[in-house]
């Protein structure tokens, strides 16, 4: 459906951790090695950036594929940042809402990506509506699912969750509401990670004291990476990576840190 990759870590131009890896999310945008549902993801892309003067984070998002963008190369050679969030989108409409369908999506200091879907939508979503006020229906940033998905985390968020909340409850009752959606949901404020596996393959990569990536997959070979589990929350910062299961919210507790 899409491919997606959150890093934080010590500054590395875009390039170097979206474009030089072997299996980078670049090369994934044509050939993906684990996605499991669609092949090419060539109905748009972004890319979100923090820099240490500006607590808000910069976007750059397309509506067509990541290989054509011949700015994107210069963007990506040139600019650096400790904390990155970026898409390659393979859209259930090709088209519909060109670039503004395209993760990440953004508001104040959150960069936000859904790799997935939901069944049965909007049908099924139906149920969730009434749990937004009016004013933030009307403010979603594209017609998609993903969009809709989005507005439900943004709402916790505002109403003060930590990541990992903000993912966790959206995803539980969209998954009670729509069981056969997929929900790789993956969120940042600029320090931390917080993502979730829910349908999907989804994978880590840390280097405590150092950097941390989750993924949709491996970009490379580097025995470091593992893979989550499904139906699992994750929260990750350079010091390294917590896991806790989704499907009971009272067992959602911090674990040890994950080497």
């Amino acid at each position: 459906m899409c491919r997606h990759l959150a890093y934080v870590g010590l500054a590395e131009p875009l390039g170097r951790v979206l474009v030089e890896p072997p299996h980078s999310l670049f090369r994934q945008s044509w050939a993906p090695r684990r996605q499991r549902h669609g092949t090419v993801n060539a109905d748009g892309f972004g890319v979100g950036w923090y820099t240490p003067e500006d607590p808000v984070p910069a976007r750059y998002r397309r509506a067509g594929p990541i290989w054509a963008d011949l700015s994107f190369a210069d963007l990506a050679r040139v600019v650096r940042s400790g904390t990155v969030l970026a898409a390659v989108r393979d859209a259930t409409l090709a088209g519909a809402d060109a670039e503004a369908a395209a993760a990440p999506f953004a508001s104040g200091r959150w960069l936000f990506s859904h790799n997935g879907v939901i069944a049965g939508w909007p049908d099924s979503a139906a149920p969730l509506v009434s749990t937004l006020p009016p004013v933030e229906l009307l403010s979603l940033q594209a017609r998609n699912d993903s969009a809709f998905v989005w507005a439900l985390v943004l709402h916790r968020l505002r109403r003060g969750d930590t990541l990992d909340q903000a993912l966790g409850e959206p995803v539980r009752r969209l998954a009670q509401a729509a069981p056969a959606s997929r929900l790789n949901l993956l969120l940042t404020d600029g320090e931390s990670i917080a993502a979730t596996a829910w349908g999907d393959s989804l994978w880590y990569r840390t280097e405590p004291g150092r950097s941390t990536v989750v993924a949709s997959e491996p970009y490379d070979d580097d025995p470091l990476w593992q893979e989550v589990p499904d139906r699992t929350v994750l929260t990750a910062s350079r010091a390294g990576v917590l896991l806790a299961p989704l499907e009971d919210p009272a067992a959602a507790t911090p674990k040890e840190p994950c080497r």
